[in-house]
């Protein structure tokens, strides 16, 4: 298929002039850009199920040298499959995902090389006939995407779109300026337009009204800007930009889903959003096309971690809505010797919100709480028995821990939560308080 034509892409004059960047930060740059392209070399030149191979090999190392990550992943999954799988199938489903994406990852350095005719040996398409159904009624597609499979190649489909197709993307400039610039090129190379968040919006939804294609990965959680919807059954943020644009450009929305096909191989399958195209909606979508190949997903973003602030409590984030049955977040009220005889401020109530105790003896419980609410007794929590009482609480359920509650700091616990991955916070009456800030 012959490219499309299209102008440069625009709006990245926010980023700083190259010469203002201290020479170090540039020497860095440079080297990362050098060990990018080496290894993308190697990799060409390696048959791509090798390729494949290795990147899962690498991966089965840092499974065991990044422990962080592996909590992270084996949370995310908890949350995901927790009503369907076994503490076991989460574990080894994790370890497999683990592998997958290093094997993914680097093989997107040896696809990039591959030529349109290679490029259709290793990725097949499955329901390409809803792409040209929906491009066929004239107002443009927004193409849900999320971090999944080989998902560079998604930049490369355009090869196996109908004649005339013009596809761009969304794309979040790299801190590397020259790897940007680099990484940037070769998405465009092959007629891709690639859309910055520095991009007048109204440019993306010109570009769709005429017509055109906009992938948009949609699978991040987002901050207090972001829509609340369910995703895996549990109440979490997402973007509202492919609904937005949707609406705006009263365009079409897919979703599409990238699975391994062995070892070096991929498909990409269409699939439908359930008019109309509300933030819900195309949630549902992303979340059919990840049980696609959950071994396939990125699930390393952080999709569910319960964010709060001063500016922004649990009634913020959560709203008066609820999770799906059998799904609520679980948090934990972390009690030492000195108790606290106090109930919960109210912007710590929450009807999602599932409360446990951690007591130590004679730590007295807050008011208020439920009947019926779980207390772990602990005969000491001491500065050397966090991490352990407080791995063996969140592993006691399928579900993990979402977040910790105290009401005085220790920094053991402090350093506890950050290992495992779980927010951390203070009570106080009025606001959300983070350790080590003044209440």
């Amino acid at each position: 298929m012959r490219p499309i034509p299209f102008p440069p892409r625009l709006g990245m004059d926010a980023l700083k002039p190259i010469n203002t960047i201290p020479l170090l930060k540039r020497l860095q740059w440079r080297m990362e850009c050098l060990g990018h392209s080496l290894i993308e070399l190697i990799a060409g030149l390696l048959p791509g199920t090798l390729v494949f191979a290795i990147g899962e090999c690498m991966a089965g190392l840092a499974w065991h040298l990044m422990p962080k990550r592996r909590f992270g992943v084996i949370r995310n999954l908890r949350v995901a499959y927790g009503d369907t799988m076994s503490i076991d199938e989460i574990h080894d489903l994790a370890k497999t995902s683990f592998r997958r994406v290093g094997g993914n990852l680097l093989s997107a350095a040896h696809t990039a090389r591959l030529s349109p005719a290679e490029l259709a040996e290793v990725l097949r398409i499955e329901n390409l006939e809803l792409l040209e159904e929906a491009l066929g009624k004239g107002r443009g597609v927004v193409l849900l995407l999320s971090h999944m499979g080989n998902w560079e190649l998604l930049s490369r489909l355009i090869h196996f779109f109908p004649e005339g197709t013009k596809a761009g993307a969304m794309y979040r400039p790299l801190n590397n300026q020259f790897m940007d610039e680099r990484v940037c090129a070769r998405r465009q190379a092959d007629g891709t337009r690639m859309f910055s968040k520095r991009d007048p919006f109204h440019q993306i939804t010109g570009f769709l009204r005429g017509g055109g294609l906009v992938g948009v990965l949609a699978d991040q959680r987002m901050g207090p800007n972001g829509d609340l919807v369910h995703f895996f059954g549990r109440l979490t943020r997402a973007s509202p930009l492919p609904s937005l644009l949707a609406r705006r450009a009263k365009s079409e929305v897919l979703a599409l889903s990238m699975a391994s096909d062995g070892p070096g191989s991929w498909v990409a399958s269409f699939g439908v959003v359930e008019s109309p195209p509300s933030s819900e909606h195309c949630a549902a979508a992303l979340e059919a096309a990840m049980r696609r190949s959950p071994a396939d997903v990125f699930w390393m973003q952080e999709r569910w971690r319960v964010r709060l602030g001063r500016e922004y409590n649990l009634q913020q984030l959560l709203e008066d809505r609820q999770s799906v049955a059998g799904k609520p977040h679980r948090a934990l009220i972390w009690l030492d010797d000195r108790g606290d005889g106090s109930g919960l401020a109210p912007i710590w109530n929450h009807a999602d919100v599932v409360y446990e105790v951690a007591a130590a003896q004679g730590g007295a419980v807050p008011e208020g709480l439920p009947e019926g609410t779980r207390v772990h007794p602990v005969e000491a929590i001491g500065s050397g028995e966090c991490r352990s009482v407080l791995k063996s609480i969140d592993e006691g359920q399928t579900f993990p821990i979402d977040f910790v509650l105290t009401f005085h700091r220790c920094e053991a616990l402090a350093a506890a939560c950050d290992e495992l991955g779980i927010p951390l916070y203070l009570h106080a009456a009025e606001h959300v308080v983070m350790p080590g800030e003044d209440g």
